[in-house]
């Protein structure tokens, strides 16, 4: 009976502090949420802005319902705040792991850690830079004299978060073929066999995410391909760490 105690007494600490861990990163969610909230007609407008490149400074948005703009700017809100917490949600879930973890361990899936937000911020600062001009002329292009655009904020924001999560997740390639090379699982040699197929799978998701035209699947293959490129640059040098681990005897 004793035993059985001691069993789950370490389970329930863990479940304390996973419960600590989430409750101090809802409230960064919230924090974020209610402080861009203040601001939401800012950051609206500041996802309009490439819009806006090509309709023109003083182009206006249609909302058709009564609660729309209401509910956009609450969704606009949420998601810069998610965005804004996402830091502390990454800290409170390497506090929350770290302690069981290795010193090599340790060593080995921080960076990884600290590079999953910043290769998510460079794919969406990809897309609001380059993409979102390339696929907001090329939809507008259809515009008639019988048919005219007249943007609706709500299908705008979806547009426009779907995009910016879509190539945030895809630059996150190189965190999942880095920690394989790092742990044993993939080698950089497979890698570069793979090399061409990858091409065209990248220009398969190119095809996917942004208009179908050459030039604009071309803009957003060609970052995918030097990202690859990166990943077997410096997955070379990983594995070269990882062999001299296990010599000695350290991974």
């Amino acid at each position: 009976m004793t035993q059985e105690l001691d069993d789950k007494a370490p389970l329930l600490d863990h479940l304390i502090e996973l419960r600590r861990r989430l409750t101090y990163s809802v409230v960064a969610v919230m924090v974020g949420f209610f402080g861009c909230y203040a601001f939401a007609e800012e950051v609206f407008g500041f996802l309009v802005a490439p819009l806006r490149q090509i309709t023109g400074s003083n182009s206006k948005m249609i909302f058709t319902g009564l609660h729309e703009a209401f509910f956009t700017y609450m969704k606009v809100s949420f998601y810069a705040g998610l965005f804004l917490a996402v830091p502390v949600i990454l800290w409170q879930l390497w506090i929350f792991v770290a302690p069981g973890l290795y010193r090599n361990e340790k060593r080995v899936f921080l960076p990884f850690l600290v590079m999953t937000p910043v290769l998510f911020f460079f794919g969406a600062t990809l897309a609001y830079v380059f993409i979102f001009p390339l696929i907001f002329k090329y939809f507008l292009s259809f515009s008639t004299t019988s048919i005219e655009s007249l943007p609706s904020v709500r299908e705008y924001l979806d547009l426009v978060l779907s995009l910016l999560f879509a190539f945030g997740i895809v630059f996150e390639m190189p965190v999942g073929l880095l920690l394989l090379v790092r742990v044993g699982f993939l080698s950089t040699a497979s890698l570069v066999a793979k090399r061409k197929y990858f091409i065209v799978l990248a220009f398969i998701i190119a095809g996917l995410l942004v208009p179908p035209d050459p030039f604009s699947q071309v803009m957003a293959a060609i970052p995918l391909i030097i990202l690859y490129e990166i990943s077997i640059i410096i997955g070379r040098f990983l594995e070269k760490d990882r062999i001299a681990a296990q010599a000695q005897g350290d991974l």
